[in-house]
């Protein structure tokens, strides 16, 4: 599967996120804080697997021209069990 540069920007940004996080837990900053933070990274994550399942979705259909219920099966599956 080719990633978009989209997808592959969203992670990165969620991994600064997360380095954010663990200096404000070395900060002693309020937990309350630390855990909006940790939500949005979850958004963040969330959005992340919804594009690349649908890129992933995108992509089988776009390669084969004669796409078989199975492989549409498998890919739709990604979507049902990411969530």
């Amino acid at each position: 599967m080719i990633c978009d540069q989209n997808v592959k920007n969203r992670i990165k940004r969620a991994q600064g996120q997360m380095t954010g996080v663990l200096t404000m837990m070395d900060s002693d900053l309020a937990c309350e804080d630390i855990i909006t933070q940790l939500k949005a990274i979850r958004s963040s994550i969330d959005k992340a697997i919804g594009v690349l399942t649908a890129d992933n979705i995108l992509q089988a259909l776009n390669s084969e021209s004669d796409l078989d219920q199975e492989t549409l099966q498998e890919a739709l599956n990604l979507v049902i069990k990411g969530r």
